[in-house]
């Protein structure tokens, strides 16, 4: 068994020792009284409480969970003598009172030089009070989704998650759904996800407050008071994230871009709130605001479905498509909802506008024309990898893909083979890819830059491709310090000095089959010989992770 040390013995006994009776006890409790859907039980979790009886109130309180050893109480104990959380003086008890006759022997070893009395007892009369209080707040609080609608909408969010309208929509890409519904004539849609970082779909109740929103970021440089133009937002949302079960350390492949995209839905779990200038930030919806998200949300991922192949392409048309979804309405009623969606390319030119002049002023004020970075090339969960082919195979690529760039040059066959970098997607995804990288004038080359996120102090090595229109596309974050990334970037590099700069980029597919990881001849689509591109030349500097605007 654990004792205290002896200058923590010390110090407790130099506080002062008032004439009080202190209770405590650990009780089960549930941290999360919402209905689950597709579970068994609720969160749960322990709650350790120390109260002064004598007072009548709680000195120190603390969730943990259930398998913590008994250790727990006394931390909280200890809190209870030189931290209380109530306006208490900090002060050792003359007696202790507890109902479990593990606590009070467990107690009386760990306390034995302090001179506090450890007494059993059967019942705890304020504890219970409290405890009562606690559960009833518990029970009380308003789920996140109402009972009638969890289900549904919860399954209605995950086939958005499927469809993962970030991989072609930018947050700028504005969808119209007009519904005409419990006051609301038109939810403007607007997705994140494009920069990897937070996915969701935000469903703004007016152009106005979607419109002053991205302007106010748009405009604050420094990004100070972030947290009040978030708050004037009047939006519903559905944003995704890990589940609590996720490891990320155990996923994560060192050769592999990872991201939320990468995971299976078991472990990512939607979560649905409101926003509202008057309201602020609320994580619960309502009867009505329920049945519009199921409205909305049915209706995005009818018109994602229709016109996926439109709007895969990289464009935002013109497009329009009427649907009647059936509903529940909270009243009893079901209703076949007549709705309206829409793409509005005049308001996504004008959102992006608004960065393009914010740019234009930012190169004048700098005199720099800085070139563009973008993460939209490379589809989202694509398994990327650092390697070398053989020469003999560099061969057979050259005359068996579907699409070859090949070097101005003749590479000279020295060392190993050509230094490649591999990205395997899905075959759709990897013939847009293509067309993709056609459409810039081709492949220029393949770089790599330091790289940083400050808010979570991580550096990054940058895998960068520069196209022929003199766009910079980010295909991969690895961890700077990672030991095999350095090594394999450090061959890649020498391999890149044999072959006089030269390298290549091949685009594979079966992503989803048993070639993950590790595609054959028959999976290789496409071959680009290209330059390796310096970090110096690349001229980008330390690149900076910005805050997200939601």
């Amino acid at each position: 068994m654990a004792t205290l040390n002896h200058s923590t013995v010390r110090r407790l006994k130099n506080l002062p020792q008032i004439p009080s009776v202190w209770e405590g006890d650990r009780r089960p409790m549930a941290t999360d009284a919402s209905p689950s859907i597709d579970t068994d039980s609720e969160t749960a979790g322990e709650c350790i409480i120390w109260v002064d009886g004598s007072q009548g109130m709680v000195r120190a309180m603390d969730m943990v969970a259930p398998d913590m050893g008994p250790e727990a109480i006394v931390r909280t104990l200890l809190r209870a003598i030189e931290h209380p959380q109530s306006p208490a003086p900090v002060a050792r008890p003359q007696k202790i009172v507890v109902k479990d006759r593990e606590i009070q022997f467990f107690l009386r070893g760990v306390l034995q030089n302090l001179d506090i009395v450890i007494e059993y007892v059967p019942d705890l009369p304020l504890i219970d009070e409290i405890f009562r209080g606690l559960q009833e707040v518990a029970q009380s609080r308003p789920p996140q989704l109402p009972p009638q609608y969890a289900k549904v909408v919860t399954e209605k969010a995950y086939q958005i998650w499927q469809d993962a309208p970030w991989e072609h929509l930018g947050d700028h890409q504005i969808i119209s759904i007009e519904l005409n519904l419990f006051g609301i004539n038109t939810l403007y849609v607007s997705t994140l996800g494009k920069l990897g970082m937070d996915y969701g779909v935000l469903l703004y109740r007016s152009l106005d407050s979607l419109k002053r929103f991205r302007e106010r970021i748009v405009r604050n440089k420094s990004y100070e008071n972030l947290e009040e133009a978030f708050l004037t937002q009047d939006c519903l949302f559905v944003t995704f994230d890990r589940t609590d079960g996720f490891d990320e350390d155990e996923d994560e492949d060192d050769d592999d871009f990872v991201t939320i995209t990468n995971l299976s839905p078991s472990e990512i779990e939607p979560n649905f709130g409101n926003l509202h200038p008057l309201e602020g930030l609320r994580s619960i919806l309502y009867d009505e605001e329920a049945a519009i998200v199921l409205i909305a949300l049915e209706a995005l991922h009818r018109f994602l479905r229709d016109h996926r192949q439109k709007l895969a392409r990289y464009e935002f048309p013109s497009l329009n498509r009427r649907y009647r979804i059936p509903v529940d309405l909270p009243d009893g009623e079901k209703k076949q909802v007549s709705v309206k969606v829409e793409t509005l390319p005049d308001i996504a030119s004008e959102l992006a506008s608004m960065v393009a002049d914010d740019d234009d002023d930012d190169d004048e004020d700098m005199d720099v024309d800085a070139p563009r970075l973008r993460d939209d090339l490379v589809p989202p969960k694509s398994f990327l990898s650092l390697g070398v082919v053989p020469w003999e195979t560099a061969k057979y690529l050259r005359s068996n893909t579907q699409f070859h760039q090949a070097a101005e040059t003749e590479i000279p066959e020295l060392g190993e083979g050509l230094p490649v970098v591999v990205i395997q997607t899905t075959k759709p995804k990897a013939e847009i890819l293509i067309r993709s990288l056609q459409d810039a004038g081709g492949l220029q080359g393949i770089g790599f830059n330091p790289g940083e996120d400050p808010m979570a102090g991580s550096n990054y090595d940058l895998g960068i491709l520069k196209t022929e229109d003199g766009d910079l596309h980010l295909f991969g974050e690895f961890i700077e310090d990672d030991p095999v990334h350095q090594e394999a970037r450090k061959k890649w590099e020498q391999r890149c000095k044999k072959t006089k700069g030269w390298c290549g980029l091949i685009i594979a597919m079966g992503l989803t089959g048993a070639s993950r990881g590790k595609p054959q001849f028959k999976d290789m689509m496409a071959l680009l010989e290209v330059h390796f591109i310096p970090s110096e030349d690349l001229d980008l500097g330390r690149l900076q992770l910005i805050p997200s605007e939601f």
